[in-house]
């Protein structure tokens, strides 16, 4: 189905793939706010039970699907009518997603991911893996913000940003899902709105590994305050503006996954607090911590680049190092003293 641009965007069919919980939170909201919208996952038992019980019990069990939203477990349908796809899979399956859905893309079909992170074998950020696997003319656009899924399908009020090169793009999907309680920004910016996305899961880890130790409110405001620092040095050098991290998708996506315990990554920095080995604590949560991953890829992106990121070094450290917590903690406390 081309898309023509006097077309209304609300009315043009949106595919979601992946059914996990920020992908049925996001596939929600476009139903929610009038859009047909087609859910798809990987899992065809999983997806019947969506089907089902018109809702994701396993993730999101107090967010029943709008009339709007229909499971579809078949992946070439699911994409074959959609003027949009939006890809909400884990980094670590972003360009496999995206190399299965080459072949089928149509004239006029635009491709959006809210997946985070760097790919780790790589280095390169989603849109670079979105330009060498699907080519430069589709237009391309992400998702990020500071929004948990469970407070998305639930209908409370959030804000998240869209960010693409394509003003137009950018522009249609901020309408297609904003309504009553939910807000969308636009933003040109997709390198600095995608490192945010990507650093701060590693700075949420440890957030959470300090509050786990005890370390206390002054701790907690000084890794947010440094690490966004951190975060917009990283930025800059791949070239994104400085002011993008002052916005939603980077300062306030930090601060939510960095204070709020439905953070995943928040959540696993407590556990190895409390002295849980990485996979362990990993399997407790039951649910992809993308932080952990991040960690590495964001090590290598700043040693490449020649950026210094003292906290998520030692994070890094800590989670694929095995250092102790205490010696991190202490490496960045005896750090040479500078200005701000």
């Amino acid at each position: 189905m081309p898309h023509r641009h006097g077309d209304p965007a609300s009315s043009a069919p949106i595919a979601v793939l992946g059914a996990g919980s920020w992908g049925s939170a996001l596939a929600i909201q476009f139903a929610r706010s009038g859009r047909p919208t087609l859910l798809w996952g990987r899992d065809p038992s999983h997806l019947a039970a969506l089907a089902a019980d018109r809702r994701n019990t396993r993730y999101l069990p107090d967010a029943p699907f709008p009339a709007q939203l229909a499971i579809e477990p078949d992946f070439g349908r699911a994409v074959a009518d959609a003027v949009d796809i939006l890809l909400a899979v884990p980094s670590n399956g972003f360009r496999a997603t995206l190399e299965r859905l080459k072949p089928l893309l149509k004239p006029g079909q635009r491709v959006a991911w809210a997946t985070k992170g760097f790919e780790l074998s790589t280095g390169r950020l989603p849109h670079e893996v979105a330009r060498e696997v699907l080519g430069p003319d589709i237009p391309v656009a992400v998702l990020s913000g500071p929004t948990f899924a469970s407070e998305v399908g639930r209908g409370l009020p959030t804000a998240m940003t869209v960010a693409s090169p394509d003003e137009h793009f950018a522009a249609e999907l901020v309408r297609s899902l904003s309504g009553q309680n939910f807000r969308g920004y636009t933003s040109p910016d997709i390198i600095g709105v995608e490192v945010g996305g990507a650093v701060k899961n590693v700075l949420a880890i440890g957030a959470g590994i300090a509050d786990g130790m005890g370390y206390g409110a002054n701790t907690r405001i000084a890794l947010i305050t440094r690490g966004l620092a951190e975060m917009t040095r990283l930025g800059v050098a791949l070239g994104a503006r400085p002011e993008t991290f002052m916005g939603l998708a980077a300062m306030g996506d930090l601060v939510l996954t960095c204070t709020d315990d439905q953070s995943r990554n928040r959540r696993f920095g407590l556990a190895v607090a409390r002295g849980q080995t990485p996979a362990e604590a990993a399997a407790a949560i039951g649910q992809v911590v993308e932080g952990v991953a991040a960690a590495r890829a964001v090590n290598a992106v700043a040693r490449r680049v020649g950026v210094e990121m003292p906290i998520a070094e030692q994070v890094y450290a800590v989670l694929h190092e095995g250092l102790d917590v205490a010696t991190a903690v202490r490496t960045l406390m005896t750090r040479a003293l500078k200005p701000e």
